[in-house]
């Protein structure tokens, strides 16, 4: 796929089925996430793969969030049902160093520019993918079950597999909308 293309049509598919990525096409995602700008060379990430058994540990993990938060029992269901959206789960971490010239906030873009590196990386390989953070990425709950500390952040879940449904066209945007010059 053209790499304009790509970018111009990104869709996230919200249901997947297997095949996920392995072998080859799973390294190829991990190198395009390790490409992603990195001030000072810190490479402030983390990837956290769950497949298998370990979409089952995290489906408890986010149970035992909403578990923690009181939710009811349709919340802690649709909790631990989340993970099995899709095969395979990339859990995005911003590995924050203390640096005097790299803010943490530029670490922690620097570990979304390759979350969605990889994202595009399954696309192009004919993959779908969808990122997802929501409240969950912040819960102290699943930060600890993790190994998330410290100014460490979640940035998001990467959900990877083959296309569960058919991928709706992307809405166009009026750029004037978006778009202003510095005169």
């Amino acid at each position: 796929m053209d790499a304009l293309a790509l970018l111009l049509n990104r869709r996230s598919l919200p249901k997947m089925i297997a095949p996920a990525p392995e072998g080859e096409a799973l390294d190829a995602i991990f190198r395009a996430g390790l490409r992603a700008p990195d001030h000072a060379g810190l490479t402030p990430w983390r990837f956290i793969v769950s497949q298998g058994e370990g979409l089952d540990r995290l489906s408890g993990i986010l149970q035992s969030a909403a578990q923690e938060d009181g939710a009811d029992e349709a919340t802690v269901e649709k909790a631990s049902r989340s993970p099995y959206r899709a095969p395979m789960v990339i859990t995005v971490v911003a590995k924050v160093t203390a640096h005097d010239k790299v803010p943490t906030i530029e670490q922690y873009l620097s570990a979304g520019c390759a979350a969605h590196a990889m994202q595009m990386a399954a696309v192009a390989q004919g993959f779908a993918a969808f990122w997802r953070t929501g409240k969950w990425a912040y819960h102290n709950v699943v930060r600890e079950a993790l190994g998330v500390s410290g100014d460490d952040m979640i940035v998001g879940f990467l959900y990877l597999g083959s296309a569960g449904c058919r991928d709706a066209k992307a809405p166009e945007r009026d750029l004037a909308q978006f778009v202003e010059y510095l005169a």
